[in-house]
């Protein structure tokens, strides 16, 4: 059953949203309200559903899926990092085959779909760990790791990166790392003033910037 800020979904209480209306943001219900805050990607959507089982009640609500965009937003760039991340010949084992079993078990278990994402965030930590160099990991397991990502995030749970389609998202990508460099040579030129107001301006829009070992990342909160 879908409901919507805890009430039923019908066209006759005046509360039935349109997958439309979702990505474009725009639903007004029969009392004249706004229902959806934002306009949500079809990602997002899929995303949000998945994090609940497919036989249990299902409620949409700005908050919740504003809560989906963020942890999708944050999975895709760990498998992004992911593929960046550099092996360490005999690091110590970060146990990824277990993350994958838990996966396979929760796919077996009438296809949970919450507890294979509850894993996959387990990944993500392994990622941000490693690519913030407080963990190594090795080739064998760097490549566990990659499988992981690619079997569950793309070709079991079909999520892909929001609009890879139409460029857009390499678009993006280019911009953030012109903004990083033109940071770091503020940053190796003591410019701390520029440095920091860069940080604080991309703040305000939701982005983190991140200095690690192999560089700086970037995160949308």
């Amino acid at each position: 059953m879908i409901t919507i800020g805890g009430q039923k979904m019908g066209k006759s209480l005046g509360n039935f949203i349109t997958l439309d209306e979702f990505f474009n943001g725009s639903h007004i219900n029969a009392k004249g309200e706004e229902m959806i805050a934002q306009p949500y990607s079809p990602m997002t959507i899929r995303f949000f559903i998945l994090q609940a089982h497919y036989r249990s009640t299902l409620d949409f609500s700005n908050e919740a899926l504003q809560a989906a965009e963020k942890g999708y937003n944050r999975l895709m760039e760990a498998v992004k990092a992911a593929k960046s991340l550099k092996a360490t010949e005999g690091a110590a084992s970060l146990d990824i085959q277990k993350i994958v079993d838990a996966c396979y078990d929760a796919m077996n278990d009438d296809f949970n779909s919450p507890i294979v994402i509850a894993n996959l965030f387990e990944a993500v930590r392994i990622v941000n760990t490693v690519k913030d160099g407080k963990a190594q990991i090795n080739a064998e397991e760097l490549a566990l790791l990659n499988k992981l990502f690619n079997d569950f995030v793309f070709d079991i749970l079909g999520l892909v990166e929001s609009n890879a389609s139409d460029g857009s998202g390499a678009l993006v990508d280019g911009l953030m790392q012109t903004i990083i460099d033109i940071r770091k040579q503020a940053r190796a030129n003591k410019d701390w003033a520029t440095s920091d107001k860069i940080r604080d301006e991309l703040a305000k829009l939701h982005i983190t910037l991140k200095d690690g070992k192999e560089g700086t990342s970037w995160v949308v909160d």
